[in-house]
């Protein structure tokens, strides 16, 4: 978190669960940054990151897990979409020092 921090960057998550659910999954993975709870599904659709999925068999809306980076100016500048946990802080620590 610090590396983004040094880098002048703000990490914000966004979810359609409740707050209720946010504060226990912040507090149970100790999250060093805010969760902002998108129950209305505002931002999502913004976005354009609810997409159809399968589950157990069953199309459900799910939300596909993203990143988007805005600069200081407010403009959209990149956008990792379908992305997995694993690996990805790096890769975007890895973009944002390239704009240095």
């Amino acid at each position: 978190m610090q590396e983004f921090i040094d880098l002048d960057s703000l990490v914000v998550g966004v979810s359609r669960d409740s707050l209720q659910s946010h504060k226990k999954f912040s507090d149970k993975l100790n999250l060093p940054f805010s969760l902002l709870v998108d129950q209305n599904q505002q931002l999502h659709r913004y976005f354009d990151v609810l997409k159809e999925k399968k589950m157990f068999g069953k199309k459900i809306l799910g939300t596909e897990r993203s990143t988007f980076i805005i600069n200081n100016e407010g403009i959209l500048i990149k956008e990792f979409r379908g992305v997995k946990a694993t690996g990805h802080a790096q890769a975007v620590l890895d973009y944002l020092k390239q704009l240095k």
